[in-house]
């Protein structure tokens, strides 16, 4: 496991080496941009060299492909994104990861999740490495401007954070989820921001003003909106149209939110419009998983977080005005991972250099005029899902392996998707051979695959001048004896509960890049019966300890939930000082511990704040 310092280093190198290899291979490009894919992006090109065009990568959080009018759902309404599937180019099999990290990790570097040391949604299982180059370092180092607006969820600490790969700029939440969707306290770029009004109407404001403010220059814009993701919030007049209908409320509120998103992206298209962009910007859509309940999926069979078609089959459009094909149904399977080759080529981005990308360059298919001829003569190639195992995280399955006319799930259950698109009917038994050349060849991915980056966890980078203090969340500590999680799963925002024996401690694998002097805080809940507690913060054999002197309220925050999920509470948290403590550089154990014992429950903790002196 290499640390933070020789992580950044390596990647300072792959990225030289990267620079050099384009720069040197100018002519080879130059050729190539002339015959190849990336020529598409200079049709009718004058000598004087044109504008390149910008990107709208729009990223919707757990809407499924049924959560759609034009897939047939009958209980919905979306003009905006029906409108926008009929004037483009739509991939009618395109394959994302079950849950949401794996697919972003995916997203951004055109690698498959696992080999990139993304494999699950939180405990730090989600950071994506430094060394990985992302879509919007590539665009930026090809004079793009460059923006995330929205969800990241690939690493909570600089420099795995957006505005350390690649984004110049940054507005949105880290986190897998946000807890609140009224007026969110989000950031910028690593400083407290307020998202006023509705989060997915605050988030579409931003992207509207960042493609006004750069209209004269080509830009990268990756909006990946929290929406409709739990929790059940959004104004009274979406959900409580479906209420009405007699609809569960959780059902209710997530068509409400479907809508108000359809609504949103309606308003960037608009915009675009009005801003004389629509021409010259390629606008994606899709989604990051299926759809995280039971409800219409378009009779595919379940839903987030099965290997199935359900959880992994989402809506993908492609609008480019007289480049893609308007209203052209492409039916052959393609992935997440397709998404980075494929803008690169119709950007005339170079490709990176330091890592091998996973997908395939997509664009063939989207031209007008051989398109047809594209599709008929392209490979039958295998799409491969992971899904970590909750426990046992080696685990070959869940997993499955999709070719354009079959799909082998968990290595034992064979479906004909041509003719059996609901996985109704395993036909393994009829086709052992079949089963055991499929089995084998995801076997093999999964190995190789694996065994760029494993499933070990990052340590937490601290000490980095871009961002101190240095949050260490609850979510991504490791404990002992009877504490839990209040939320059971530990998923973004939960903390640490049923601390009542001082035998028990709470520690954190850090990597500290800087040695120095730093000032610990801890966050905190705790009653009455607990003030005078010894907290003890310890790392090798540096100590400091602190008295335990305010109870704090243990009743969460109003909030505005239409349905009660106890991982989506805010507290009023406490803050305890426990003051300096000397810290070596580097990776380390950062230990918490109870000295002193006064109540029978020590305390509930959220995070450990280290602030560099």
């Amino acid at each position: 496991m290499l640390h933070a310092v020789s992580l950044g280093q390596a990647r300072l190198k792959a990225r030289a080496l990267s620079r050099r290899q384009w720069l040197f291979g100018g002519a080879a490009i130059g050729v190539a941009l002339a015959a190849g894919p990336r020529a598409f992006a200079a049709q009718g090109a004058s000598n004087s060299p044109a504008k390149k065009p910008n990107v709208l990568l729009i990223l919707s959080d757990d809407q499924g492909y049924g959560d759609l009018a034009c897939h047939g759902n009958p209980d919905i309404q979306t003009p905006h994104l029906d409108r926008l599937a009929a004037q483009s180019t739509e991939f009618t099999r395109f394959y994302v990861s079950p849950v949401c990290a794996p697919t972003r990790a995916s997203v951004l570097t055109g690698r498959y999740n696992v080999r990139t040391g993304v494999h699950g949604v939180t405990a730090g299982k989600e950071t994506m490495p430094i060394d990985e180059t992302t879509i919007a370092e590539s665009f930026r180092a090809e004079g793009y401007r460059t923006a995330l607006i929205g969800k990241w969820h690939l690493g909570e600490a600089y420099p795995n954070v957006p505005h350390g790969q690649g984004f110049e700029t940054f507005i949105g939440m880290r986190n897998g989820h946000w807890n609140d969707y009224f007026d969110a306290a989000i950031e910028k770029n690593g400083e407290p921001y307020l998202a006023k009004g509705y989060i997915a109407d605050a988030l579409t404001n931003e992207a509207i003003a960042y493609m006004g403010a750069h209209r004269e220059e080509p830009f990268f814009l990756y909006l990946a909106y929290n929406t409709p993701h739990t929790p059940f919030q959004v104004e009274d007049r979406y959900w409580k149209k479906f209420a009405d209908r007699g609809m569960p409320i959780e059902l209710a509120a997530i068509y409400g939110m479907v809508e108000n998103l359809d609504e949103n992206i309606g308003r960037l298209l608009a915009a675009l419009a009005e801003l004389d962009l629509a021409e010259e910007t390629i606008v994606i859509f899709f989604t990051d998983n299926g759809p995280n309940g039971d409800r219409y999926n378009a009779g595919l069979r379940g839903r987030k977080g099965a290997v199935y078609e359900g959880g992994v089959r989402v809506p993908f459009f492609l609008r480019w005005p007289g480049k893609a094909a308007a209203g052209r149904k492409v039916d052959r399977i393609a992935s997440a991972v397709d998404i980075f080759p494929t803008l690169t080529s119709l950007c005339a981005v170079p490709p990176p250099q330091a890592l091998p990308l996973d997908g395939m360059d997509l664009s063939p298919l989207l031209r007008s005029a051989k398109a047809a001829a594209a599709s008929a003569q392209w490979p039958d190639r295998a799409l491969f899902t992971h899904r970590e195992r909750e426990g046992d995280e080696a685990s070959l399955y869940p997993g499955a392996i999709r070719t354009q006319r079959y799909n082998l799930v968990n290595g034992t259950e064979l479906y004909d998707m041509l003719r059996d698109p609901g996985e109704r009917v395993n036909l393994a038994p009829a086709h052992p051979e079949l089963v055991r050349e499929l089995r084998g060849r995801y076997e093999d991915w999964f190995h190789t695959a694996l065994a760029a980056r494993g499933f070990e966890r990052f340590p937490i980078p601290v000490g980095y001048p871009e961002e101190n203090p240095v949050t260490l969340p609850a979510t991504q500590a490791y404990f002992t004896g009877g504490i839990r999680f209040y939320g059971r799963n530990g998923y973004s925002h939960d903390w640490l509960t049923e601390w009542s024996n001082a035998a028990d401690t709470i520690h954190w694998d850090v990597d500290l890049v800087q040695a120095g002097r730093y000032r610990a805080t801890l966050l905190y809940l705790a009653p009455e019966d607990a003030i005078g507690t010894v907290i003890e913060i310890r790392c090798g054999d540096e100590a400091k300890q602190a008295k335990l002197s305010a109870a704090t309220s243990m009743k969460p925050l109003p909030d505005r939930n239409l349905v009660l999920v106890p991982h989506y509470q805010s507290m009023d948290w406490g803050r305890l000082e426990i003051g300096e403590i000397a810290l070596p550089q580097r990776r380390a154990k950062l230990e918490i511990r109870c000295a002193a014992e006064k109540g029978a429950r020590v305390m509930d903790v959220k995070a450990l704040e280290l602030r560099r002196l």
